[in-house]
């Protein structure tokens, strides 16, 4: 069987290696989960849309299974984790610069790191214990990290043992148990009973790292890979992609009947890969922000930012660090787009973490809609038809003739009588988020 996988995570030591800067410190049973196993159809406590509900993993109260990370404060329901792959942290300076940007996370350190950076600075630790500064009541240290693409390491076989024994020295440890898996969970390549053991059998959270603007995937005619969620060369290069990604993920792992948390990789500046090969494109800053909002639309519950360039110009190990250093670096715009977007999913994490109203709002879009407080919240953009422009919405009946605030843009919607309203998406990775009163 031929093995594609185009995650670049695996190559992240030899790049600190090569490119870390100097402020840094240096360079089995089956998972108990929550959430229902069909979609809930009770509205949710205060709610006027008498619409169906999409299936959840519960909310902010999925982490209360954890006793580490419900310590921790991860069921605050204003919570959602943005993580860094690889990013040195060795002062609060540090700390406190990345926090300036959303990331309040991290998985991959130097052994070197002192866990009271993460507890002086409310930030927290995905991994193994760096060092002995680590103990098991460590309450910034909330998850542990099974392996990082070990479907594209290794064969089935070998790969569901690599897991397995991860899983079984981490029983009882209080703390959820995550993964990475390359796009061959998602593709048809694989035995689907492996592709499902390995999404179902062993985490709380999983996610799958592919770079679809940066990575020479897309340029293959015709596509070598057919995906649970179709992917054709028309739009691959698209932040509708992303979301593609979770919807395939999520597929695979309905079908325990056990809902975990999917979360989504999205690269900084590319995916690679390495320099032994040509260089496709760097993530513009709009692209950036594209493929987070289209992951989240797709009901990603969590973020891991790929922080690491391999290839062309713009090379680091630590991407978010050296733009620290120097305010002029290469990768300064997309640091700052991930920052805004970041910040902005902090401020309406109280309504991602609610559960999604189904709702179709018209042809030529992606949206998802969530009420929370009396208010109801559309996340919109155009659907995986590259073409951008203005498109029309349709508005449930309980929301018609109410005006619409146009959320971080500083204007309003008026709706006609049945309501309709417009809006423009200037490119393909544009978003718009909408609240109404109820």
């Amino acid at each position: 069987m031929m093995r594609r996988r185009w995650g670049t995570t695996l190559l992240t030591a030899v790049a600190i290696a090569f490119f870390t800067v100097s402020c840094t410190a240096e360079k089995i049973a089956p998972s108990t989960r929550s959430g229902p196993t069909e979609p809930a159809q009770k509205l949710e406590i205060g709610s006027s849309l008498k619409l169906p509900l999409m299936p959840w993993e519960g909310g902010a109260e999925y982490w209360a299974q954890f006793p580490k990370t419900d310590e921790a404060g991860w069921d605050n329901p204003g919570f959602f984790p943005i993580t860094l792959w690889y990013n040195g942290l060795s002062t609060d300076e540090e700390a406190i610069y990345d926090k300036s940007l959303g990331f309040n996370s991290y998985i991959g350190m130097s052994d070197t790191t002192p866990y009271k950076l993460f507890e002086d600075n409310d930030v927290y630790w995905i991994g193994p214990p760096l060092n002995e500064t680590f103990s098991k009541d460590s309450k910034n240290w909330v998850g542990n990290f099974l392996g990082d693409e070990v479907d594209g390491r290794f064969n089935p076989l070998e790969g569901h043992e690599e897991l397995r024994k991860a899983k079984k020295g981490l029983l009882g440890s209080g703390r959820f148990d995550y993964a990475n898996f390359t796009q061959i969970v998602m593709g048809k390549d694989m035995k689907v009973e492996d592709s499902e053991k390995y999404v179902n059998a062993y985490t709380n959270v999983a996610s799958i790292d592919m770079y679809w603007y940066t990575v020479p995937f897309c340029d293959w005619q015709p596509s070598p890979v057919e995906y649970v969620t179709p992917v054709d060369s028309t739009n691959c290069r698209t932040s509708s992609s992303y979301g593609k990604t979770m919807d395939s993920l999520r597929a695979r792992d309905l079908e325990d009947g056990a809902l975990q948390r999917m979360w989504q990789f999205v690269e900084i500046l590319n995916g690679g890969p390495g320099q032994d090969q040509a260089f496709v494109a760097n993530i513009t800053p709009g692209e950036l922000q594209g493929a987070v909002m289209n992951s989240i639309i797709h009901e990603a519950r969590g973020l891991v930012y790929f922080n690491q360039s391999l290839n062309g110009d713009c090379t680091g190990g630590s991407l978010v660090r050296q733009t620290m250093v120097d305010p002029n670096f290469c990768a300064k715009d997309q640091v700052a787009a991930a920052g805004q977007i970041n910040n902005r999913i902090h401020e309406l994490a109280p309504v991602i973490n609610t559960q999604t109203h189904i709702h179709d709002f018209g042809p030529g879009l992606d949206t998802m809609l969530k009420v929370k407080d009396g208010f109801a919240y559309v996340f919109a953009m155009i659907d995986d038809n590259p073409e951008a422009g203005t498109r029309t919405f349709e508005m449930p009946q309980q929301l018609i003739g109410r005006p619409i605030e146009v959320l971080f843009e500083n204007r309003s919607i008026s709706q006609d009588s049945s309501g309709r309203f417009k809006d423009n998406f200037e490119a393909e990775y544009s978003y718009h988020v909408y609240k109404v009163e109820l």
